[in-house]
């Protein structure tokens, strides 16, 4: 003999199973439907660069007592103006012609000077989000990183991303967003 509890269970389960496709709504449902071929899209708006003519957008936005704050603890290495920045174009991680001159040149000064520890800092302009300047500036100072163990130089490399969140130039215009879309090597 079967317990009436189980029979019951048993059929509340089954009428829940038949019941269950006819609750679901059409937008909801994916019964029946081909899904081959298609895929969730989100929609993101294209980044831009926006023209240095915006009146609006030249000069500085932070303020002077910031900028000071900034370009002191931003200014890992700078005064010693040994090597250069490489610099990348907009929404780039690939080293560009004149980008690779100018790793061929810090290369050679890194091997005059038997540097051993190099730290590669990525950077990006003002344009886009944070997170996004962030990955990009990674990605820049990885390319980096691979050319320099390209080129053979055995020396200890780090890499880190400031992404737009500690430019070394201030204003917003295309010079210096040029400046910060960079690599800057740091001899450490």
């Amino acid at each position: 003999m079967i317990p009436v509890r189980s029979v019951t269970l048993v059929g509340l389960l089954s009428l829940t199973a038949l019941l269950t496709p006819g609750c679901s709504s059409k937008s909801g449902s994916l019964i029946g439907q081909d899904l081959r071929g298609q895929e969730e899209r989100i929609a993101e708006p294209a980044i831009k660069e926006i023209p240095p003519t915006d009146a609006h957008l030249t000069g500085s936005r932070t303020s002077p007592a910031m900028q000071s704050e900034l370009m002191t603890r931003n200014a890992t290495g700078l005064d010693s103006g040994m090597l250069a920045d490489i610099l990348f174009d907009f929404d780039q991680d690939v080293i560009g012609t004149e980008g690779m001159r100018v790793l061929d040149a810090n290369v050679q000064r890194i091997q005059h000077d038997r540097v051993t520890h190099l730290l590669l800092e990525g950077r990006g302009d003002d344009i886009g989000t944070s997170a996004y300047n962030l990955v990009l500036g990674e990605r820049r100072a990885k390319s980096v990183q691979a050319s320099l163990q390209q080129r053979g130089l055995a020396v200890d490399v780090i890499t880190t991303s400031y992404g737009k969140d500690r430019p070394l130039c201030f204003e917003h215009t295309g010079e210096c967003r040029q400046k910060n879309r960079s690599v800057h090597l740091v001899i450490q």
